[in-house]
């Protein structure tokens, strides 16, 4: 579907194709659909779906910004990347830049994130956390050449979106 779309994608259904159509009945309260309840939750719940790394790069990295000429801001980045190292202590936290590093333009820092369950906990807490910091989240895929696709077509915001410098992606491409 290249004319469609800038990429390709695979047709949400697939594996679901020869299925009985799902009814249009509502639950008990009127607003939501009746699910099948077939009893088996799906493994996103346990493990990240192909093709994110499920590796040494981790599933998802978090990069959260600060304005480095900013001293409120970089502040509060500094505090936060404390208060995160003490209460997420199994995440892989980096360093604390206080310039822009890679397709970075601002300043910021970095955790990754390995598995659904950290996911899960970390990102709900900085939606509340952040403060006024803006938060890129972006998967790690195992496909050779996905580096600017993940951190664009695949990024997840929090907060204002920074414009990378998508140029430094495409030269590891």
């Amino acid at each position: 579907m290249t004319d469609q779309f800038a990429y390709d994608y695979p047709s949400p259904l697939q594996g679901y194709e020869d299925l009985e159509p799902l009814g249009e009945e509502p639950t008990a309260d009127g607003k939501s659909l009746a699910n099948p309840q077939h009893g088996v939750p799906s493994k996103a719940y346990t493990e990240f779906p192909d093709p994110i790394d499920k590796g040494r790069r981790g599933g998802f990295d978090v990069h959260i910004y600060h304005f480095q000429n900013n001293a409120s801001q970089q502040k509060y980045a500094r505090e936060l990347h404390e208060r995160i190292r003490r209460e997420f202590p199994e995440l892989r936290i980096y360093r604390f830049f206080d310039r822009p590093v890679g397709p970075h333009p601002v300043a910021m820092f970095e955790v990754n994130l390995f598995t659904p369950a950290q996911f899960g906990a970390f990102i709900p807490w900085l939606a509340i956390n952040r403060g006024p910091l803006s938060v890129l989240i972006h998967p790690n895929t195992t496909n050779p050449g996905e580096e600017l696709r993940n951190h664009s077509q695949r990024a997840i915001w929090m907060g204002e979106r920074i414009p990378l410098d998508y140029s430094v992606l495409k030269n590891l491409e």
